[in-house]
């Protein structure tokens, strides 16, 4: 793979310490929407997810010899077993919080896994391991990830569909017809112009924000792994490791899509130097130590992208800027109480769209590689992914369970997915039949 170079600036600061700051808030405003709304959604620390996501890019950077511009924010992909976890968790009496605590020692052995990616492509080479991943089997798993999160969407916008409705609007307008910063961040914006309309409406009760620090540290033992301790139960631990350990094959998918735009973009093949071994790594760092803390599991951003494509500026330095604005507004309660307080139906209408846009990245995904789905084999494995994922999550129990350990439909789909493309053979000798009757030939063999 063969990156141009493209123009742009590769150091900010000779522009000027103030365009240097203006430059750093603005890629901390388009990360800053979608990090803010998985803590929403999962019932996180708002402001322990804005420390990691700061601590967890600083950190990637210096992994990765500060030579690759990106913001790790916080991962839409781990909501489902987040979601899951904390449901088997309250349904066998356990609080909110303890659920997640458990379901955070899961994404911390999810993290554990780029590890072993890293040292897997460090020793065998790239193409060797990532043949059992193909788009045949990570294209349906983003699908399902974003079409199993859809119902959650559909709960939230229907306490006020006007909410919802104004928030999605925002978000298409500006996202469509937006010019300049404000079409790199349409999520802030819907998300502000839909609870201030709520604030308006007299639909938020601000009481509780006089009552809140200014100042205070964004972590606690209660949030964070230490709780599991306090109250443990390894049967329950082990179902929060199994549920969400095989997201991981998705977000690690993710994050090698985002770094070959992020190479394609500045011009550089990240993928070579530093390595795709040591952008793993990085991610896989951050997302093992927000979770130990209580925050969720990052990710490399696409919005990343867009910032880099709009200003040309290429230095990473400018994202470590956004990183340590991020960390400063992280100890700051009253900003954390005012996100909490966040209507339902604005979270649900700005979700409505996110979701879509997880199912659509695994659509293109399919679409960009070329999965032949005239083969009956890549049928199978598509098919079944779908299937179990979006099955399981909405039927009558909402998970699979192997005695007492409960499986999510995620988990289950991405086991049958990896397994079927790596025990089927490449032709079963079967075709699809074409609307006329006739065979229909492969892709491959076409082209």
């Amino acid at each position: 793979m063969e990156f141009k170079p493209q123009e742009g600036i590769t150091n900010a600061r000779q522009l000027g310490y103030g365009k240097f700051t203006i430059l750093g808030i603005q890629h901390l405003f388009a990360m800053f929407g979608a990090t803010i709304l998985v803590p929403a959604l999962t019932g996180l620390s708002v402001s322990t997810t804005l420390l990691f996501a700061g601590l967890g890019t600083l950190a990637f950077h210096f992994i990765s010899k500060n030579q690759v511009p990106a913001f790790l924010g916080s991962s839409f992909a781990f909501i489902g077993g987040y979601m899951s976890v904390k449901q088997i968790g309250m349904d066998q009496g356990l609080s909110e919080t303890l659920s997640l605590s458990y379901a955070c020692v899961g994404v911390l052995c999810a993290g554990l896994c780029y590890f072993i990616m890293a040292a897997l492509i460090k020793g065998f080479g790239t193409h060797k391991i990532l043949r059992f991943f193909p788009p045949v089997v990570t294209g349906p798993m983003v699908i399902a990830i974003g079409l199993t999160l859809s119902g959650s969407a559909i709960t939230n916008c229907s306490s006020n569909w006007l909410l919802a409705i104004v928030a999605i609007a925002m978000v298409i307008c500006t996202s469509v017809w937006g010019k300049g910063i404000i079409k790199i961040i349409p999520i802030l914006l819907g998300v502000v112009t839909s609870y201030a309309l709520a604030a308006v409406l007299g639909e938020v009760d601000f009481s509780s924000v006089s009552d809140a620090a200014w100042i205070g540290l964004p972590v606690s033992r209660e949030s964070s792994i230490l709780a599991v301790m306090d109250h443990f139960d390894s049967t329950f631990l082990l179902t929060s490791i199994i549920a969400i350990v095989p997201i991981a094959f998705a977000t690690i998918m993710e994050h090698i899509g985002d770094m070959c735009a992020i190479s394609s973009t500045v011009g550089k093949d990240f993928l070579h130097q530093p390595g795709l071994h040591r952008t793993l790594i990085g991610d896989g760092f951050a997302t093992a130590l927000a979770s130990a803390f209580g925050a969720p599991a990052n990710t490399t951003y696409g919005e990343n992208t867009g910032v880099l494509n709009l200003t040309r500026v290429f230095d990473p330095a400018v994202i470590r800027l956004a990183a340590v604005f991020s960390i400063l507004l992280s100890f700051c309660p009253k900003f954390a109480c005012i996100i909490g307080l966040m209507p339902a139906a604005t979270i649900g209408g700005v979700s409505l769209i996110l979701y879509g846009m997880i199912s659509s990245v695994g659509v293109r995904n399919l679409v960009e590689s070329h999965v032949d789905l005239s083969s009956s084999r890549n049928v199978f494995v598509a098919a079944l992914i779908l299937v179990l994922a979006i099955g399981i999550k909405y039927g009558a129990n909402d998970s699979v369970a192997i005695g007492s350990i409960h499986l999510s439909g995620l988990a289950v789909s991405a086991l049958v997915g990896v397994t079927l493309n790596a025990i089927l053979p490449e032709q079963l000798g079967m075709k699809v039949k074409s609307f006329n009757g006739k065979e229909k030939k492969p892709l491959s063999e076409e082209l």
